[in-house]
C-alpha cells in the first residue's frame, strides 16, 4: 500500500504561481511512476505531468510545458509540482497518483493504483 497526501492548493490570480506537494508513505519503494492529474467541473480527469521514480524521466502534457515543473525529494518521498504563469483554465482539483506496475502508461489514469485526496487550485482572471 502507498498513501499519498497532497497540499499546497489555493486561490491565485492569473499569472501567479503555486507549488503543490505530494507526500508518499508506505511501500514507496514499489513506485514505478508518480503523476499529477487534474479534473475540472464537468470534465474528465486529465494528465498533467509524470515522473518515473527510477531515473527521474519526466513527461508533460502540452498544455503545461514550460509553465509547470515536477520534482522530487527522494529523502522525504515527496513530489512537488511547481506551477508558474497560471491561467484560469488551470483551475481544477489536482490529484497526485502512483503507479506500481512496471511499464505503466504514465498518461492514463487507469494505470495508477494509488491516489491522493486532491487539492483545489483556482486561478482567477
Amino acid at each position: 500500500q502507498v498513501q499519498l497526501v497532497e497540499s499546497g492548493g489555493g486561490l491565485v490570480q492569473a499569472g501567479g504561481s503555486l507549488r503543490l506537494s505530494c507526500a508518499a508513505s508506505g511501500r514507496t519503494f514499489s513506485t514505478y511512476v508518480m503523476g499529477w492529474f487534474r479534473q475540472a467541473p464537468g470534465k474528465e480527469r486529465e494528465f498533467v505531468v509524470a515522473l518515473r521514480w527510477s531515473g527521474g524521466k519526466t513527461y508533460y502534457a502540452d498544455s503545461v510545458k514550460g509553465r509547470f515543473t515536477i520534482s522530487r525529494d527522494s529523502a522525504k518521498d515527496t513530489v512537488y509540482l511547481q506551477m508558474n504563469s497560471l491561467k484560469p483554465e488551470d483551475t481544477a482539483v489536482y490529484y497526485c497518483a502512483a503507479a506500481t506496475a512496471y511499464g505503466s502508461a504514465y498518461g492514463t489514469p487507469n494505470e495508477y493504483n494509488y491516489w491522493g485526496q486532491g487539492t483545489q487550485v483556482t486561478v482567477s482572471s
